[in-house]
This record gives structure tokens, C-alpha cells and sequence, in this order.
């Protein structure tokens, strides 16, 4: 399964059907969250809108349910272009298994709505370690608006 943006919640919003808004520049504190899950649960990029629709969320010391706060998030739009990033997030003296996907959501809209999951291409742990994703350098995802 590969990386991707979540249908749903992006339709909803281009539609303003749904009771949120989705403001990437509100960099409000614990508003963006990236959890970490196992293979086990396959992310739907059509089907799933809400954090409650993900499954099989990691365990272990150093990891706390509904994962890690994104920092320093940053909104460009530039040529056609958008791009969404912030900083590296990472979980110290973790002890985590099996770790595939991480799912963003928006914490502080209700139903807390899913933004991206991230695949990691396989399995990755820590023992007593620190688990970190490093973003690619063009941003957590970026859109090409222009044919």
C-alpha cells in the first residue's frame, strides 16, 4: 500500500458539507498528529475519514496513544504548488515493534479527521532506542496543481 492523502476528508472540505475546515496554517499547539500503526491495518484512502477508522495502533514504552503532536508546521503555496511540512517527529527511549504506517489527523476537530498516512515500505522497531521519521524534503506531501 502505498502513501497518500485521505479522500474523504478533503472532499468534505472542498464541498463544506462537513462541520470543519481545515486550516493548515493554524499552527495551534497538539493540533496535528501523527500516530504510528502496524501492518495490520491497511489504510483506505476512499473509505477512511476519522481517527477512529484506523486499527492496529502501536504499543510499547515511550509511545503514548494517538501518538506524537506535529511541530513547526509549515503551509507554502508557491508556482502551483502546494506543500504541508513540519518538523521531524520522534518518540525517544521507545520501545516500539512493527511500526508501518503513520496516520495524521487533525486533533482538534471533532472526530478527529484524517489528513495522510505515511508508509514506510516495511517494518521498522526500537528497543530502548528513538523511533524518528525524517519528512522528505519537499514536505509530509505536496500537491501539483498546474497541468
Amino acid at each position: 500500500m502505498a502513501s497518500g492523502l485521505f479522500c474523504l476528508p478533503m472532499e468534505y472540505n472542498l464541498e463544506q458539507t462537513a462541520n470543519f475546515n481545515i486550516d493548515f496554517n493554524d499552527t495551534t499547539a497538539d493540533r496535528f498528529k501523527c500516530m504510528l500503526t502496524t501492518a495490520s491495518w491497511t489504510p483506505n484512502y476512499s473509505t477512511h475519514s476519522i481517527k477512529s477508522d484506523v486499527t492496529n495502533e502501536v504499543s510499547g514504552s515511550g509511545y503514548s496513544p494517538g501518538g506524537e503532536s506535529l511541530t513547526s508546521i509549515t503551509f507554502i503555496t508557491s508556482g502551483g504548488t502546494i506543500t504541508w511540512d513540519a518538523a521531524d517527529v520522534e518518540w525517544t527511549s521507545s520501545t516500539i515493534t512493527s511500526a508501518r504506517y503513520a496516520a495524521i489527523y487533525d486533533d482538534s476537530l471533532t472526530n478527529d479527521p484524517l489528513i495522510c498516512a505515511i508508509d514506510f515500505g516495511g517494518d521498522f522497531s526500537t528497543t530502548s532506542g528513538t523511533f524518528k521519521i525524517t519528512w522528505n524534503a519537499s514536505g509530509i506531501f505536496t500537491l501539483d496543481l498546474e497541468p
